[in-house]
């Protein structure tokens, strides 16, 4: 069953959220570690600060290719800054992408995003606090921000730092001096559970981390046809945009082409503009490389004739310095030479400019779980229904849609959470994606219930991610007329379990929502039977079981059912245990006894049958057991409606290590849920859907339950 611990973590979590706990300005304290309390601790025992949470050693280091056996880390020593250079420094000369050089990690992915941040001081603040220093108020303790799955995250970590024959073993700035870069990658490996599990990762990883932004990625060899709409659309909203030219060999790795390009080098996009050549209008891009250095030499760039040939205001306007770094080029040259183009879009707290538009965002919080909500994709039909199911309500088109269809666009983005941090005991990436479908008009402005199986099987896709990868999101830009859509996000195969975050970015105001079922109970009005109601065949029957005292105890229940599920050789049981008998006595007790007599005991009977003819009805197979998605519309059957966090609850508590449920189980569960029921709405008198108990009833509940 899932632990009390984790119900109530959960719940506390949520009410952190709602108080505006995990934003930019209100950072969660990751570890419940506070920077300023630790700081001035350190300072007022005049004592450097050691992190206890992360201490430096073997664990810290890795696992397996850094883990404490390995050759790698053999001879490593942890220092802090002022035993390796006279005078550290955090930062010298503000931040620059010389302070990001590569150490004996593969993790350069990381890196590039850090020196993408570089060139925006702005974003860059945003995880790299101002006012650290070796000298003033210095204690050995330093913090930064980093955007984890929908919050923000403070990290404090000590100084102490990985270094081989004297000098840092990671990243490390080619001014020796200078720190913040190797602190900052401490930071981030302490948020994953160590350097080693940073090895091998996407670069649009680290931007999405270091802005809370959602990146997405464009071959341009196989690109969208409104490619250029797509730019100029990114570039009004404030994103970050980067491109490089893929390379086929080691060789090849920053070799610079006739025309001086860089292969394998990532550069900037940061302008795009229509100008009037020669009577025509031609799309340019502009382009920045970050060593400041080596420029395009074809057309358009710096000098190029093409300049001659348009307007004096515009040129005035568009020409820059000569070999700066930045360069303008014709978008169909752009297209030619480049392969790859990398958008991150920004989300609103981030851009802090009136003249750019801003995407509209949602984030929502979901679980896959075996047996539950973990239904795989669409080649999986039985189950596919069972995943968390989310709708969007695209209200109004888009200003400039970029062609004469009329259509809304919006951004898709699904993330699996914490799988780094599973490397260290085998897990790793999962195979994730997501298919959208379209509400049937019929349907639409209806209630958000979860749709089952029959809606898929007769309705196609309308729009789906690119392909089910195994990296840790995956994303799409999509455009639909305005309507009513249902986004389903899943793991390839079933039964994979992992926590997510899906984000929906709208371009204009939308209603977004997850679909489930509102938690409801249809509960028959309690029997109203005698004695005299009752067939005599039934009453010899009691008579024999209950013995002369008339009435059943718990333990002559628990040999009476057992004795009737024996003789149904198509039920799968392991046999009623005593608490599950108590369950039932508890149910139909209604004199305090805590025995059954004849009425209350017919009453059970006659519940029991009615259970019995539903589980052969969704025990689809005959197997003798159901599985967990069929217990799922037996419930409902039975006339209980429960959303996705419950039935993961109940699969926990009544599902076999097979995610199979027999026949006990099943009434046990529906014991339960009924007790429950009835409980809660007597004491919800005015049927407010609150219920205010005092602590001796929630006990009462509790305890006999």
């Amino acid at each position: 069953m899932m632990p009390f611990g984790g119900i109530a973590a959960r719940l506390q979590r949520d009410r952190l959220r709602a108080e505006g706990v995990g934003e930019h300005n209100n950072a969660v304290k990751y570890l419940n570690q506070d920077y300023e309390a630790l700081k001035q601790e350190c300072i007022e025992s005049g004592t450097l600060f050691r992190d206890p949470q992360f201490p430096a050693g073997p664990t810290a280091l890795g696992f397996k290719e850094l883990g404490p056996y390995s050759s790698k880390t053999r001879g490593v020593e942890w220092k802090r800054p002022s035993e390796l250079v006279d005078d550290p420094q955090f930062i010298v000369g503000g931040a620059t992408r010389t302070d990001i050089c590569q150490g004996a990690l593969g993790d350069c992915w990381l890196l590039a995003a850090i020196g993408s941040l570089t060139l925006n001081e702005e974003l860059l603040h945003r995880v790299v606090p101002h006012g650290q220093s070796f000298q003033e108020d210095y204690a050995g303790i330093f913090h930064f921000q980093i955007w984890q799955f929908g919050e923000w995250v403070e990290v404090v970590v000590d100084d102490l730092l990985p270094t081989k024959d004297g000098e840092l073993l990671f990243v490390h700035s080619a001014e020796c001096t200078e720190f913040w870069s190797a602190l900052l990658e401490k930071a981030y490996a302490k948020l994953n559970g160590c350097y080693e599990s940073l090895s091998g990762g996407s670069t649009t990883e680290g931007f999405e981390d270091f802005t809370g932004g959602v990146a997405e990625m464009y071959d341009l060899k196989r690109a969208p046809r409104n490619m250029g709409h797509i730019i100029r659309k990114a570039l009004e909203r404030g994103s970050l945009l980067g491109c490089s030219i893929d390379i086929t060999s080691a060789f090849d790795m920053e070799a610079v082409t006739f025309k001086k390009l860089v292969k394998g080098h990532a550069y900037s996009v940061t302008a795009f503009k229509d100008v009037n050549y020669r009577g025509q209008q031609e799309q340019l891009i502009r382009i920045r490389n970050p060593w400041g250095q080596v420029e395009w030499t074809g057309a358009w760039s710096d000098g190029s004739s093409e300049w001659d040939n348009i307007d004096p205001s515009d040129r005035e306007e568009l020409q820059l310095k000569m070999e700066d770094g930045e360069f303008w080029m014709s978008f169909r040259d752009f297209m030619r030479e480049f392969s790859r183009l990398e958008i991150c879009n920004l989300t609103p707290d981030a851009l802090t400019k009136d003249e750019l538009s801003r995407w509209h965002t949602q984030v929502f919080e979901g679980t896959w779980r075996r047996g539950s909500t973990a239904g795989g994709c669409r080649n999986n039909p039985a189950t596919f229904w069972i995943n968390p199911q989310f709708k969007i309500k695209l209200l109004e088109e888009d200003d400039d849609p970029g062609d004469d269809e009329v259509a809304c666009s919006f951004l898709v983005a699904l993330m699996q959470k914490h799988r780094r941090r599973e490397r260290r005991v085998g897990g790793d990436m999962h195979t994730i994606g997501f298919a959208v479908y379209e509400v049937p008009e019929e349907a639409q402005g209806s209630q958000n219930v979860h749709l089952k199986k029959d809606f898929f099987l007769r309705n196609q896709s309308r729009a789906r991610s690119e392909t089910f990868i195994n990296l840790r999101e995956v994303s799409n830009q999509i455009r639909l007329p305005p309507g009513e859509y249902i986004v389903v996000p899943s793991t390839f195969e079933p039964h994979k379990e992992a926590d997510f975050i899906l984000r929906v970015f709208t371009e204009k105001q939308s209603d977004t929502a997850e679909l489930d079922e509102e938690i409801s109970a249809d509960l028959a009005d309690e029997e109203e039977i005698t004695e005299d109601d009752i067939e005599d065949g039934f009453k010899n029957m009691f008579q024999q079981l209950a013995g002369e005292d008339m009435e059943i105890s718990v333990f002559e229940l628990k040999t009476i059912l057992n004795r009737v599920i024996a003789r149904h050789k198509d039920l799968k049981t392991d046999g009623f245990s005593l608490d599950s008998c108590r369950n039932m006595v508890n149910l139909m007790d209604k004199d305090g006894s805590a025995r059954l007599g004849l009425v209350e005991f017919q009453i059970l009977w006659n519940k029991i049958r009615s259970w019995l003819t539903i589980f052969r009805q969704y025990d689809l197979d005959k197997s003798g057991t159901m599985s967990s998605y069929e217990m799922r519309m037996a419930l409902e059957s039975a006339g209980f409606k429960l959303n996705n966090k419950l039935h993961q609850v109940v699969v926990a508590r009544y599902a076999d290590a097979e995610t199979g449920v027999d026949f006990d189980n099943f009434v046990c569960c529906l014991v339960k849920l009924e007790t429950m029921f009835r409980f809660f709405h007597s004491m919800d008198r005015d049927g407010t859907g609150t219920a205010v108990m005092n602590l001796a009833e929630w006990l009462l509940l509790t305890m006999c339950g």
